[in-house]
Formats: C-alpha cells, sequence, structure tokens
C-alpha cells in the first residue's frame, strides 16, 4: 500500500558552484526582506528597559521621580506596535536608512551561512542515505532531518559572528546611549576589543540550536512538502511549486524558532554582565513579561521568514536550472 514517492530530475554541480549559489540566493532574499527582520529585532528586544525619561524626570525638590516612585521601574516604554507601526515609526523617527542597518554583516551572514546549510544539504543528505539506509521508496525524513540539523549546526559555528554584528546594528537606534559602530569592521574590532573572542561568540549555544531548528524547518520541510506536492496533487514542478513548498515551509520555521529566536536576538544584544547565561537570560524574560515575550515579534518574524523563504527558493531554484547539469542516472539514487 506504500506509494513510492517518483524520482525528480536530479541536478549536480561542484562544491563551489552549489556553495555560491545557494549564498547568492540567500543573499538577494536577505536584501530584499532586511526591514522586515530589523522590525522584528526591535520588537524583539521591547520590553527590556524601561522607558528612559522615567528613569530622569526631576522634580521641584531636586530629586528624581524614579527615587519618590520606585513603582515607575515597572512601567514599560512601548514604542512599537506591530509590523506596520514598527517600520512606520522607525522610518519617522531614525530614516529609511536605518531599516537596513547591519545589511553588510547581514550579506557577509547569508553567504557564509546559507551557502553551507544549503549548499551542502543535498551531499550531507547522500552521505546519511548511504548510512541509514531508510526505505528509497519513501521520504526518507530522518535522513532528511539529520542532514538539515549538521548543516544548520555546522553553518552557524561557523557564520555566528556576522549574526551579532547584524543583531547589534539593528537594535541600536538613533538614542541609544549604549554601544554605536560606524561600521561592520569598526563592530568586529570594538567587540572583540571590548568583550573578547566570547563576545563574538556571544549566544552562540541558543543561536546553534535555533538554526539547526530553523534549517530543519525550511529546507527539510520544503523538501518533503515539495516531494509530497508533486505526488499528491496536480502542481507542475515550476515556480508554482517552488512558491507553495516555501510559504510553508517559511510558516513552519516561524512556529518552532520564534522562542529561541527572542532569547538568542535578547542575549547576543544585553550588555556584558547583564544575564550569566542564556537559561538566565529565558528565565528573567519569561517571569518579567510571560510567556507571550517568547513570540515577540511573531508577525514580522512570519512576514519575513515567508517572504524570504519565497524569494530565496525560486531564485534558488531559477540558479540551478541555469548553472547545474542534470545528474547520471548512476547518481540519483
Amino acid at each position: 500500500m506504500n506509494k513510492q514517492f517518483p524520482q525528480r530530475q536530479e541536478l549536480t554541480a561542484s562544491v563551489p558552484v552549489k556553495l555560491l549559489t545557494a549564498g547568492t540566493a540567500a543573499c538577494i532574499a536577505d536584501f530584499i526582506t532586511f526591514p522586515l527582520d530589523t522590525a522584528k529585532v526591535r520588537l524583539q528586544i521591547q520590553g527590556e528597559q524601561p522607558a528612559p525619561s522615567a528613569a530622569l524626570k526631576p522634580t521641584a525638590s531636586g530629586i528624581s521621580s524614579l527615587k519618590l516612585n520606585p513603582s515607575i521601574n515597572l512601567v514599560q516604554h512601548v514604542q512599537y506596535r506591530g509590523l506596520v507601526g514598527t517600520i512606520t515609526t522607525i522610518t519617522r523617527q531614525e530614516g529609511f536608512r536605518t531599516l537596513y542597518n547591519g545589511l553588510s554583516a547581514g550579506l557577509q551572514r547569508q553567504m557564509c551561512f546559507s551557502s553551507i546549510r544549503l549548499g551542502l544539504y543535498d551531499s550531507v543528505k547522500t552521505f546519511y542515505a548511504s548510512i541509514i539506509k531508510e526505505n528509497e521508496a519513501g521520504l526518507q525524513i530522518f535522513t532528511r532531518i539529520c542532514a538539515g540539523l549538521t548543516t544548520g549546526g555546522l553553518a552557524v559555528m561557523l557564520a555566528h559572528p556576522t549574526d551579532v554584528v547584524k543583531v547589534r546594528f539593528q537594535a541600536a537606534t538613533r538614542s541609544s546611549t549604549g554601544r554605536r559602530y560606524t561600521s561592520t569592521l569598526q563592530a568586529y574590532r570594538t567587540i572583540g576589543r571590548e568583550e573578547g573572542a566570547r563576545g563574538l561568540w556571544k549566544g552562540a549555544l541558543p543561536n546553534i540550536g535555533r538554526n539547526a531548528i530553523i534549517n530543519v524547518a525550511e529546507i527539510v520541510c520544503y523538501d518533503v512538502v515539495k516531494d509530497c506536492l508533486l505526488q499528491y496533487t496536480t502542481i507542475p514542478n515550476d515556480v508554482r511549486l517552488h512558491f507553495s513548498a516555501a510559504v510553508i515551509a517559511g510558516f513552519a520555521a516561524t512556529v518552532v524558532a520564534s522562542p529561541v529566536d527572542v532569547v538568542k536576538t535578547r542575549y547576543m544584544n544585553s550588555p556584558k554582565g547583564q544575564y550569566r547565561g542564556v537559561v538566565e537570560c529565558a528565565i528573567k524574560m519569561g517571569r518579567k513579561e510571560g510567556f507571550l515575550a517568547f513570540y515577540k515579534g511573531f508577525v514580522p518574524s512570519f512576514a519575513r521568514l515567508v517572504s524570504w523563504n519565497v524569494i530565496m527558493w525560486i531564485t534558488y531554484e531559477q540558479f540551478k536550472l541555469v548553472m547545474f547539469k542534470p545528474a547520471e542516472p548512476a547518481e540519483r539514487r
């Protein structure tokens, strides 16, 4: 009764070509959707600090109102409301270019990160298939998950400093009194000088967890959904198929990765010594702001991940048609 999933027309290329096409497709998607990512970061860190003005309100006696009424610390400054409101507020107060703060680091991250997690996925999947020996007529879910976890974890281990710099740039506002960086190169140097190598790898553990999970949700989900749509629907193997599979993969990635993503963003952006580790960051955030804090920025995260996946997968599939060549029949197994 088991249905055999039909063999797709496999395309192959050298490893450098796979890395280049995957990284380039991801950079194109990142450039187009970057403002959504900036809005997501701002919403995720909102609630960390009380309103700056509340702490410095003078009284007639010269004593700050903060000392007279300590409960004012409990009032959180809500500056951003919703995806459109956040983008509008940032543009009005800080200018449109602020939405692209950290773009350079973001593109560096995608060229390092996505080239590995996506470019090596098929090769790693083939390697695991030769070891695990799952039913070749089925979807080989476990094999694909192992490949997704491996390439996702490996990619973020190498590209993590670019993620730290990107988050710092996106979190910084015009009125920030904390760290300000003039360029990505200066940011790398400053973080390394002031916080050491550990600063550049701050939040590596949650980021590895997040990206291993999101890699499975994005790449494996896309891979499986694409096969299922080919098997059970009449959608042809063209842009319509790629779009449909990418939307489902983007939604799955948002749902499973949002909690880890919020904690990662908070911890990466925190001043040195604010948290002893990512676990303490998550516990404090949960106690102070409640469970829904772990899904802060969900709407922009969803909008960004879905649009990013749609653009990236369609672009990557078109690159493959141009840059890759059909595999020999013996290589399809």
